[in-house]
């Protein structure tokens, strides 16, 4: 820049007229000012570009120090997790069904002792009467059973025969009456 300067300079001084000494300093001295502050001012920017290109340098390392996963290896690693999980839910599936297996075994082994002992019950206990004959008395009286009452004390409070009231009434279980259940008690008359 400086050799630009000097001929305008050159110019300027042989095409003046003979300008007073003073005013030729005071334009050398402006020259040499502003060529001061535009030295100053290249420094500046020889600093701010030495700032970027450290900053720049620093960026690159960041940049080649990450690892990057292509789309292959995104692709392989998804594969691999879709095995394992899929492993995972063969083996839970497994154990699982051994699960309900067992607990389906533990279950049929409760099931068949309860029909055991069902049968052992039944097997003990009297026939049931299913045959009903209509030869009992056709009057009566309507009675509803009460806490305590067995047929044997109803047919006793009543003067009717056991019999008579299982009959009119087709009671299988002579046992099996119920509190608030109404009979029909056959009675004869006196």
């Amino acid at each position: 820049m400086s050799h630009r300067i000097l001929p305008g300079l050159l110019l300027a001084l042989v095409l003046a007229p003979a300008a007073p000494a003073q005013n030729l300093q005071y334009e050398v001295a402006g020259l040499r000012e502003d060529i001061r502050g535009l030295v100053q001012r290249v420094g500046e920017l020889n600093l701010r570009v030495e700032q970027l290109e450290r900053e720049n340098a620093e960026l690159r390392k960041r940049t080649t120090s990450q690892d990057f996963a292509t789309i292959t290896q995104l692709n392989e690693a998804v594969a691999d997790l879709n095995r394992t999980i899929s492993a995972a839910t063969a083996s839970s599936k497994s154990e699982t069904l051994q699960q309900v297996a067992a607990q389906m075994e533990r279950l049929a082994k409760q099931t068949n002792a309860a029909i055991d002992s069902l049968a052992k019950g039944m097997a003990t206990r009297p026939a049931v009467n299913n045959i009903f004959t209509d030869d009992y008395p056709k009057e009566g009286l309507s009675y509803t059973v009460q806490k305590g009452d067995t047929l044997s004390s109803i047919a006793t409070k009543h003067g009717a025969k056991v019999q008579d009231i299982i009959n009119a009434n087709k009671i299988t279980d002579p046992r099996s009456i119920q509190v608030g259940q109404t009979l029909f008690i056959p009675t004869t008359a006196k």
